[in-house]
């Protein structure tokens, strides 16, 4: 009877093993990794997308590259989208590959964020 008993619960361990690990394979099939190329100048820039990205719905990280300027992107695929990432990052103020940053952001960013800031670039805006 005992030995039935340890055999039952290490079954019912081990298919309950099986569930969980099947579940975790659905659910890293539900996030995905882009990359952005970002008008980002220094490390306030840095700390301002980055902190701009973490109230963005479905965007479980994002990290800024400030020598490449190469915003990387963990999202849930349900919840967002890379156009929609890209238009975040427009909104605090940068160029988010090819969506311009928005103008009112642009202006409100300190010179140093600003294009011309740091490397003298030329900057394009979208109007709002």
């Amino acid at each position: 009877m005992r030995m039935k008993k340890l055999f039952l619960l290490g079954m019912l361990c081990l298919i309950g093993f099986s569930f969980q690990a099947q579940a975790q394979k659905k659910k890293n099939k539900k996030v995905a990794t882009i990359e952005i190329k970002t008008s980002s100048q220094c490390e306030m820039c840095k700390e301002r997308i980055e902190k701009a990205m973490a109230y963005e719905k479905g965007i479980k990280s994002a990290v800024l590259n400030v020598e490449s300027k190469i915003l990387t992107v963990t999202y849930k695929t349900r919840k967002t989208n890379p156009d929609k990432i890209r238009k975040a990052v427009s909104k605090v103020g940068y160029d988010a590959d090819e969506v311009p940053a928005w103008k009112k952001a642009y202006d409100k960013l300190p010179a140093c964020c600003q294009k011309g800031g740091h490397d003298g670039g030329k900057m394009k805006m979208k109007k709002n």
